[in-house]
């Protein structure tokens, strides 16, 4: 059981650091699967209790992407904020 607490635990951490980081503006890498990465640019819009939205830069019409606090702890999702020089986000 101590597994699932500490994955608990680590899911608050994380939703807290993100939502620390609304209104600002991140890099995205999403892997897609079969060798498909999505990179690009957004400001993170909004936090909900399991999920956060980004907006995209640069769309005419307005495009946002969701994704889960799950898919930033498994790695499937990479946030790195542009002042942020060190790089990743280490969520």
């Amino acid at each position: 059981m101590p597994l699932a607490v500490d994955r608990t635990n680590a899911l608050d951490e994380i939703r807290a650091r993100v939502e620390a980081c609304v209104g600002k503006r991140v890099k995205v890498r999403a892997n897609r699967g079969r060798r498909k990465v999505l990179e690009t640019e957004g400001i993170i819009e909004s936090t909900y209790p399991k999920l956060f939205v980004i907006k995209l830069d640069g769309s005419e019409p307005v495009r946002r992407l969701s994704y889960t606090y799950a898919d930033l702890l498994t790695s499937t999702v990479e946030l790195t904020l542009d002042e942020d020089p060190a790089g990743v986000v280490n969520l």
